[in-house]
């Protein structure tokens, strides 16, 4: 991933299925597959209080590291 805008756009459960480093970072954050799974990060991040785009670089961070 290039584009930190595209993570946003994906659903948390996709960015798991996709990424499985990232699982971590989700539970840190409290936002799970099972009641946030469905919602756009870019959402989930809102809902549950936390910048989006800090959202998505730390998400970056973790796949790029992962690789």
């Amino acid at each position: 991933m290039s584009n930190d805008t595209a993570v946003l756009q994906m659903t948390v459960n996709e960015v798991i299925r996709r990424f499985p480093a990232t699982v971590t970072l989700f539970g840190r954050w409290g936002i799970d597959a099972c009641c946030g799974g469905s919602l756009p990060v870019g959402e989930a991040a809102a809902r549950y209080g936390m910048d989006p785009k800090t959202v998505a670089a730390e998400l970056e961070r973790a796949i790029r590291d992962a690789a």
